[in-house]
């Protein structure tokens, strides 16, 4: 595994994209601070970029360097969520501008799998992490239903986990710091 950190890592800081096994699906992921790291990924999924995507940070210290404000019930929602749970923060900040949506909003997941947590703790920056796939096809359910589009699109395959299925995305909640509470996916 620490290879392939290494070899993450380096495509990571030379702006170029990786594509690797998530807590949920297989991911193509960037650093999250990297304005043009954010566009080579939209260009991939050939999707607009008022899509936004998904942030990974390593534990809620991460966490905190990059939302202004982070609302009490979001650290209960991470403690007691039975899966990947991810949470649209308001008022982002230290990423890229071009991940930040219209209404300045996040989504970012704490990562709960071993070899993401490693990965984002060693780079020390959020990860953006989106599906493997074009805009309007659907998600990858394991590494071999990946196109070829998307694997020659990638600087970097991570090798690990490539013949795990996992179907499920995260679910996905937003926190206001208004107090509201919305959920968009379960």
């Amino acid at each position: 595994m620490d290879q392939e950190i290494k070899q993450c890592i380096q495509t990571l800081e030379n702006g170029g994209l990786i594509l690797y096994p998530t807590d949920t699906v297989w991911g193509i992921g960037c650093d999250a601070t990297n304005v043009a790291a954010v566009e080579k990924i939209y260009a991939l999924k050939q999707r607009s970029n008022s899509k936004t995507m998904i942030c990974l940070v390593a534990n809620d210290f991460m966490l905190e360097q990059h939302v202004e404000k982070v609302p009490e019930l979001a650290y209960d929602i991470i403690d007691l969520a039975t899966k990947p749970t991810t949470i649209v923060y308001d008022s982002p900040k230290g990423v890229a501008a071009n991940l930040i949506a219209n209404d300045n909003t996040l989504a970012i997941r704490v990562a709960n799998d071993q070899f993401c947590q490693f990965l984002i703790k060693k780079f020390k920056k959020p990860i953006v992490s989106t599906s493997a796939n074009i805009a309007g096809q659907p998600t990858p359910n394991s590494f071999k239903e990946i196109s070829n589009e998307i694997l020659k699109g990638v600087d970097y395959i991570v090798n690990l986990d490539r013949d795990k299925i996992n179907s499920t995305p995260s679910s996905i909640i937003m926190l206001g710091n208004d107090g509201t509470v919305k959920v968009i996916r379960e």
